[in-house]
């Protein structure tokens, strides 16, 4: 008997790390202190300015759609924090809200791919993006990539993996799960090397803002033909408000608002009125005390790790992950997680869920809890690995 559904739905892979969740939660409900450590997700709730500004707009009544490309005034605001953050004067006709990062990723796809070609992307990574491109009836062709270079495509990896149905390169930077950060002259690099191969270079920004040390640059600083994904999900902490928004070249602009207009209409407008209120200097202040608490978080968890025998040859420069080689404790990643759940009731994510290299050797922690709440973490980690059996 046939299938019913699409081999394209078939094709899409669920997060494996959901099953984990699931039985995180029946532990909960239970009654077990349970530590996630697993999804993706700040612990801080929206900032208080921001919900302020949503809910004056609920109370003004700006609850119908927006024009597909987004509210004026909000691509207007993205706009001076290009020119703020990075010195860039970005034309807001440029600017498209979407629905999150991942609408800003449907329609780079969408406007990108052709059935049958591909995007390079580095493996481990966010695994919605190889989905997105399935989705399309395109491809991800996966490039394995480890800590000799920074676990990140290079213009030398583009060259060796472009092929006749290629026709551009996903890079993210700061990148899930690794955390590690593209200089300037990488992406300059690889802005060449696809451009020379009459390709597109699509990056993802999504955690700009939340590095320790450093500021990442914008690709758009080096190329102006880039495609940039951005979310107000992690460093403007607005995750269940799905709002993001792509920067395009301006010749891409009608074809990615002909695609908006049809696939989503427009972003959510309380969301739109509400990420107004990100870039006034009060909430840009509470964003910053955010990130210098991540920073905390990074530098206790990431040599309490080491200290317990896991691998992290690369200081993460970004986001809030930590990739963990565990092949000094052997057995299966997803084991290992299954293990720390039932036992010690902590959570946290395989490598399968990132890609296929080197996938069953890693784990990734999310540094998305409390200081208190890592020590205890830590405290966990190191009864589980007592008793566990690899």
């Amino acid at each position: 008997m046939a299938h019913p559904y699409s081999a394209r739905s078939r094709a899409i892979e669920p997060f494996h790390v959901m099953a984990l969740l699931a039985r995180a939660n029946e532990l909960q409900a239970a009654g077990h202190d349970v530590i996630h450590l697993e999804i993706g997700e700040p612990d801080f709730t929206t900032a208080a300015p921001i919900v302020a500004a949503g809910q004056a707009a609920l109370a003004a009544g700006h609850t119908r759609y927006t024009a597909a490309r987004g509210l004026p005034a909000l691509r207007e605001a993205i706009s001076g924090f290009y020119a703020q953050r990075y010195g860039l004067a970005i034309d807001p006709e440029r600017i498209l809200i979407t629905p999150g990062g991942s609408g800003a990723l449907l329609l780079a796809s969408s406007l990108l791919v052709d059935p049958g070609k591909h995007w390079l992307l580095a493996d481990p990574g966010y695994p919605c993006n190889r989905h997105f491109l399935r989705l399309v009836e395109g491809g991800a062709q996966l490039v394995p990539v480890g800590p000799e270079v920074n676990y990140q495509l290079t213009a030398d990896l583009v060259e060796r993996y472009w092929d006749k149905d290629t026709v551009g390169a996903l890079v993210a930077s700061p990148a899930n799960p690794t955390g590690t950060v593209l200089g300037r002259d990488e992406l300059a690099s690889l802005a060449k090397a696809t451009r020379e191969r009459h390709g597109h270079l699509v990056v993802d920004e999504i955690y700009h803002g939340l590095t320790y040390g450093m500021d990442a640059p914008s690709v758009l600083e080096v190329d102006d033909q880039a495609f940039v994904l951005n979310s107000f999900s992690k460093y403007f902490g607005m995750t269940g408000w799905r709002l993001g928004w792509l920067v395009a070249p301006p010749n891409a602009v009608a074809d990615l608002e002909k695609l908006a207009q049809n696939l989503y209409i427009s972003a959510p407008s309380m969301a739109q009125h509400a990420a107004l209120a990100c870039f006034e200097p009060e909430t840009l202040a509470i964003f910053e005390q955010r990130r210098a608490e991540f920073a905390r978080r990074r530098d206790y968890l990431l040599p309490a790790l080491r200290e317990l025998g896991f691998g992290i040859a690369v200081e993460p420069q970004g986001a809030f992950y930590l990739y963990a080689d565990i092949s000094a404790f052997g057995g299966d990643a997803f084991a290992f997680c299954r293990h720390f759940l039932e036992t010690e009731h902590l959570a946290f994510t395989p490598g399968l869920d990132f890609g296929r290299h080197l996938a069953g050797h890693h784990v990734r922690f999310a540094y998305t809890q409390s200081l208190p709440r890592l020590e205890e973490a830590v405290q966990r980690i190191a009864r589980g690995l007592k008793s566990w059996q690899g």
